[in-house]
């Protein structure tokens, strides 16, 4: 009787043993997932567009009077000095005196060029007065942070107009000697030769205006050219050198001048910083590559530094820009890829003691990569990537760096 009674109790035990197997063998696992971490750190936000470089202020060498021009012996890269460096060589091809008409006509355009280089002087003259009272004001801006008078905000904006200031009395520097060398161009207008004696007039000798380079010759072998036909353009790569940078409109409205700007992928060993001088204030319809209108508009970059670190640098070169339109050395950062919609809020899956644990988040700026994060998470949390819609609050979940 005993026996019998032995045999049942080890099927049983045999059948619950197997069912425990079962279970354990079918249960559900925990689900493997790929985890980021959230941290404390600097973050920026940035506009990136292609640019081009190009001369702040070129210049074009053009015929003063109406002649045979003689070979020029220059070359696109040379460089050239203002009042020393022969550009090329002109002989009139009607030696004499100007008639009434045409000498009334240089006079006039010497006189509307004397005009603008008066202009172009007291323009200096009044930014040299800006940047005075701009570096005054940065100096006692900073006296008054160190007192704690003044934010850190402001001190920023103090210092922007002043790297404000001083970009615009580069521009007008420039301004003023675009408007002297074109004074001497409307000067030579006036040129009279002697008519008498038949004999062959003497070449005009054309002289660099500006210091520089050749950017372009226009005008390399010997030609008949009328009066103002340009022979060649001169600029100053090295010196005189910004970036343009074609925006869309919906981006341009974010972008003030005096904001920092990143130069990439320019060729060089390491990215070159700029300072947005100005946006200009009409826009342009351009079609993209896929045939899509889009509207654009001109923001002029100022390249920032020692001109050496990029002298190999020249006009019309491509480069990067990133225009930095916010930025925060200490923001609570989170991967974008954590983020989800959850009702009307973003959520994120937090991983505790290998659950995953649904917390609601409030986002600041979002760069597609990183995320501000203003509340709902504490620096050293991980996250989970790329969550499965069907993982839920509680899931299991295993890391899959573990």
């Amino acid at each position: 009787m005993a026996r019998p009674q032995s045999r049942r109790w080890l099927t049983l035990g045999t059948a619950l043993a197997v069912a425990v197997l079962l279970v354990y063998a079918f249960w559900p696992g925990p689900t493997p997932v790929d985890t980021g971490p959230v941290r404390l750190g600097p973050m920026v936000m940035t506009i990136d567009e292609e640019g081009r470089t190009r001369v702040r202020q070129p210049y074009v060498v053009a015929a003063p009077v109406d002649g045979r021009l003689l070979r020029v012996e220059l070359e696109a890269g040379d460089e050239v000095v203002a009042g020393e460096t022969l550009l090329a060589r002109l002989l009139p091809a009607a030696p004499g005196l100007l008639d009434r008409r045409r000498r009334e006509q240089a006079l006039a355009g010497v006189a509307a060029a004397e005009a603008a280089l008066g202009v172009a002087r007291a323009e200096r003259e009044r930014a040299r007065a800006e940047l005075a009272l701009a570096e005054a004001e940065l100096v006692r801006g900073t006296r008054l942070h160190e007192q704690g008078a003044v934010t850190a905000a402001g001190l920023d904006a103090t210092r922007r107009a002043a790297r404000v200031a001083r970009a615009t009395l580069d521009s007008a520097g420039a301004a003023q000697r675009l408007r002297e060398a074109e004074l001497a161009q409307a000067r030579a207008q006036l040129l009279e030769t002697d008519a008498g004696g038949g004999a062959e007039p003497l070449p005009l000798a054309l002289v660099a205006p500006v210091s520089g380079r050749v950017l372009q010759l226009l005008q390399k072998s010997e030609t008949v050219l009328a009066a103002g036909t340009p022979i060649m353009e001169l600029g100053d790569p090295e010196g005189d050198l910004e970036v343009v940078v074609e925006l869309l409109s919906t981006d341009a409205v974010q972008v003030m001048p005096g904001m920092g700007v990143i130069i990439d992928h320019w060729g060089g060993p390491a990215p070159l910083a700029g300072v947005v001088e100005r946006v200009e204030p009409r826009g342009f319809t351009k079609f993209s590559a896929l045939g899509v209108e889009e509207q654009r508009v001109n923001a002029v970059i100022r390249i920032a530094g020692e001109p050496a670190r990029r002298r190999s640098l020249g006009h019309g070169y491509r480069v990067e820009a990133r225009i930095v339109v916010w930025q925060e050395e200490a923001a609570l950062i989170a991967p974008s890829s954590a983020l989800f919609r959850d009702g009307e809020r973003w959520a994120v899956l937090v991983v505790e003691g290998r659950r995953a644990r649904l917390t609601p988040v409030r986002v600041g700026h979002d760069n597609g990569v990183e995320a501000q994060i203003l509340a709902g998470l504490e620096a050293g949390q991980r996250l989970v990537l790329y969550p499965a819609p069907g993982l839920e609050d509680g899931a299991r979940v295993r890391p899959r760096e573990d």
